[in-house]
């Protein structure tokens, strides 16, 4: 123990926060609820570290109150609750968890494309019910997934695994790409093809969201958008929930626009937008893409080794501000 000291704004699985006991003392938010933000601000005043999640928003306020503040660590793979940039104005390395949670994250979206195209959660309620009456040729039809059209939204780690993942099912894969890069792996092992947004919006069966939030993929999915899609078609998000304009989501799902979403992220959560809930043609999971219990521990551990790292003013693994160590060399 040297003396350091780190708050963790909400308790994550032991196996990180051993690793951080054996270099500093540590304290956890006691509650199982997003932190508040006089409560965050105060113990990152008292801190030399700071593990967070994509709910406490790591600003200038927030470095202003943590002048001892050597290094932050997010418990996620997105970043957009930090300003990158003002972290790297103020010499403070920030990181976050990629990698870990890639498969996991692929099959959740996964889940809800096969729960979406099945009615698999609608048709769950009826069997709760009672409501059932016995099998009829015409009752719950859905859509199939082998030999269709589907669409990647952000082939980063995340997209590519969940690409891949189509194999079985002979599908053609259509991605787009904001640099218009190419994806060599998917070119390769999937024969997937390139196209604009616009196009891919237009030939998709299925659409599956794994890009950033940025100001450019911000409300990407807005009415416009849902006019272009198939009727057939459906839209799954297990990226982040402002991709979508979520009041004009409700509108496509009703007036039969769009066939139907799954969804793992939302625009305003934990609430969602009016309407939604009551829709049928919408699988609706409370943010579990990473939530298998070996992807929260490896999560925890790489949070935990980047914090430590930068308390012992190393590069973190997944640095998110490398050119702060860089420029040590």
């Amino acid at each position: 123990m040297n003396g350091h000291k780190i708050y963790v704004t909400r308790r994550i699985p032991d196996q990180g926060l051993d690793l951080l006991r054996t270099v500093a003392d540590v304290e956890v938010n006691p509650d199982d609820a997003p932190l508040d933000r006089a409560t965050l601000l105060a113990k990152a005043a008292e801190c030399d570290g700071v593990l967070g999640l994509l709910t406490d928003r790591i600003d200038a306020e927030f470095f202003d109150a943590a002048p001892r503040l050597k290094g932050y660590a997010n418990y996620a793979v997105g970043f957009d609750n930090i300003d990158v940039a003002e972290a790297t104005r103020r010499k403070v390395p920030v990181s976050n968890t990629p990698g870990v949670l890639t498969h996991a994250t692929a099959e959740c979206a996964w889940a809800l494309l096969f729960a979406v195209a099945r009615r698999v959660a609608e048709t769950d309620r009826v069997m709760r019910s009672g409501a059932w009456t016995g099998w009829g040729p015409l009752q719950f039809l859905g859509s199939g997934v082998t030999g269709k059209t589907l669409g990647i939204v952000g082939a980063g780690r995340i997209g590519t695994a969940f690409a891949l993942m189509s194999r079985g099912f002979g599908m053609k894969v259509l991605y787009t790409s904001s640099s218009n890069r190419r994806n060599a792996v998917l070119d390769k092992e999937l024969g997937a093809e390139l196209v604009p947004f616009e196009t891919m919006l237009e030939r998709a069966d299925y659409v599956s969201i794994h890009t950033p939030l940025t100001p450019q993929t911000r409300h990407l999915f807005d009415a416009a958008a849902f006019a272009r899609m198939k009727s057939t078609a459906y839209l799954v998000n297990t990226a982040r929930g402002p991709v979508i304009k979520e009041d004009d989501l409700v509108q496509a799902l009703q007036s039969g626009e769009i066939a139907g979403a799954g969804l793992d992220v939302y625009e305003n959560e934990p609430a969602m937008a009016p309407g939604l809930a009551e829709r049928d043609n919408a699988v609706i999971l409370p943010h579990v893409g990473s939530a298998t219990t070996a992807t929260r521990e490896d999560m925890s551990t790489l949070a935990a080794r980047n914090l430590m790292a930068m308390l012992d003013g190393r590069r973190p693994e997944t640095c998110l501000n490398p050119e702060l160590f860089d420029s040590r060399a």
